[in-house]
């Protein structure tokens, strides 16, 4: 009896199985196409990012192995073309090579004098979201370093201020710049606390403790 009535059960369920397939068997058919569809497309992806990337890294290397590598001093008529050709790539380039041929571009402009072609791409850099924050915070401060003394103090400060906390990997260079900008302002003793701390932060370079002894060392007398 109970063999006959597995068996009734077994029917039972292969019929329930058989009316759910005439009804649904279309759809599942099509969700399972989606499926695939969506695999093949997110690894074509994939496959496309990693090519655009590797173009990328290879055009990136084009420009910037001259600069690395000159046969010659450059002229600043070939520093300021590096950095409209680095610009001009950064349009068009995936995101991380997009973030360093700003950066450079900005750093080969500050050097050609360029200083608000320069400030425009730091600007753009800390502002683009998508960008790493180490990068981000790198371009405010080199922003702030070169802006000193040039755009309004509140506006160096403002952007120097997330900078200068411990935890920030810059916090030393960051309290450097604010240094400077207090004596600019005539606070001159809230500059000499800064130098002071600075040149006992075991988390600073060495440099940036030498530079801060040394400015304590002038103020000081």
């Amino acid at each position: 009896m109970v063999d006959i009535f597995d068996e009734v059960s077994d029917d039972l369920r292969a019929e329930r199985a058989a009316k759910l397939l005439r009804r649904y068997g279309s759809l599942l058919i099509l969700a399972a196409i989606l499926v695939l569809i969506a695999v093949g497309a997110q690894q074509a992806w994939q496959y496309y990012q990693s090519q655009q990337a590797q173009k990328a890294a290879t055009a990136y290397l084009a420009l910037t192995n001259p600069l690395d590598n000159p046969s010659t001093p450059l002229t600043p008529q070939q520093v300021q073309a590096a950095a409209s050709a680095l610009t001009a790539f950064a349009a068009t380039a995936p995101e991380g090579y997009r973030t360093l041929a700003t950066l450079r571009a900005a750093a080969l402009q500050a050097a050609a004098g360029n200083l608000p072609a320069a400030a425009q791409n730091w600007n753009q850099v800390a502002a683009d979201s998508s960008a790493d924050p180490l990068f981000r915070d790198l371009a405010s401060l080199l922003w702030a370093q070169h802006e000193l003394g040039i755009a309004p103090d509140v506006s160096v400060a403002a952007r120097l201020q997330p900078l200068t906390i411990p935890e920030n990997p810059y916090h030393a260079l960051a309290q450097e710049t604010q240094a400077l900008l207090y004596l600019s302002e005539g606070k001159t003793d809230q500059a000499k606390a800064l130098f002071s701390q600075i040149a006992s932060d075991p988390a600073a370079t060495s440099g940036v403790r030498n530079r801060a002894d040394g400015m304590l060392a002038k103020l000081n007398g």
